[in-house]
């Protein structure tokens, strides 16, 4: 008993990036505000966060560019930034500048966001779509078996294993033909909340309109030089990080 008890702490430990306390779902009439059609071809973007001392997965979200509407799947994600509604684990108004920052909130010197873009029929992204929306609000560390049931009802997708761990998914994904592979680095410290108040304060900056910012799309191989990544507060007072001068670094797998 007490070696399976120390097996799921270290699960739990593992998976600390998908533990968050409950939200309350957005309304229907701020999601219809910021819905967002992205540009280009259907397509799945799996999106895991690895530890880059072990190679360790510790959570997984899914990117769905659908035929009316791009989402967020993240369940039990801890990325919650004004203007992005949320709804059973769904994130609405996924444009590229938001994807930024949640790619951003969670890549620091400890773990990188590692992105598997496929694109797929406009009939496979509408039933991921539609899969995620009735998947529902799941509860801490679930993150990963929720994103694996939920490609496994995706026509094609039939033969992803449910699995718990991150990478153990992200290594199915990489099977299937046309995978385009991207791992994104910043070398800031923090934790998660960390990045998402430094994500917060920075949309805020943007948005006032003083340094504006160039939605410029990065989910395939190749670098895009933006004023990224974001500078976390090292102190727990939380204060708009100055735009730094470098670039994101993205490194194609």
């Amino acid at each position: 008993m007490r070696v399976v008890l120390l097996c799921l702490g270290a699960l739990m430990m593992a998976l600390a990036g998908c533990v968050v306390p409950d939200q309350p779902n957005s309304t229907d009439a701020e999601v219809a505000a910021v819905r967002y059609r992205h540009p280009g071809p259907n397509s799945i973007t799996l999106i895991t966060m690895v530890s880059n001392r072990t190679g360790n997965g510790t959570h997984s979200a899914l990117l769905i560019n659908a035929p009316y509407e791009r989402v967020l799947f993240d369940p039990a994600g801890a990325f919650k930034l004004d203007g992005v509604p949320e709804q059973g684990d769904v994130l609405f108004g996924i444009t590229p500048q938001i994807f930024k920052y949640y790619k951003s909130a969670h890549a620091r010197s400890t773990y990188n966001v590692s992105t598997q873009y496929l694109e797929v029929t406009p009939e496979q992204a509408e039933t991921a779509y539609r899969l995620a929306l009735q998947n529902g609000a799941v509860g801490q560390v679930m993150c990963t078996i929720n994103v694996s049931r939920v490609l496994q009802q995706v026509p094609g997708f039939e033969s992803i294993q449910p699995v718990l761990q991150p990478t153990k998914l992200r290594d199915q994904f990489a099977k299937f033909p046309g995978v385009v592979s991207e791992a994104y680095f910043e070398d800031d410290e923090g934790n998660v909340k960390d990045g998402v108040a430094a994500a917060q304060a920075q949309k805020e900056v943007d948005e006032s309109g003083t340094t504006p910012e160039p939605a410029t799309e990065d989910e395939g191989c190749g670098t895009a030089s933006a004023p990224f990544p974001l500078n976390r507060p090292a102190s727990a007072a939380r204060k708009a990080p100055p735009r730094p001068s470098r670039s994101r670094r993205a490194r194609c797998a």
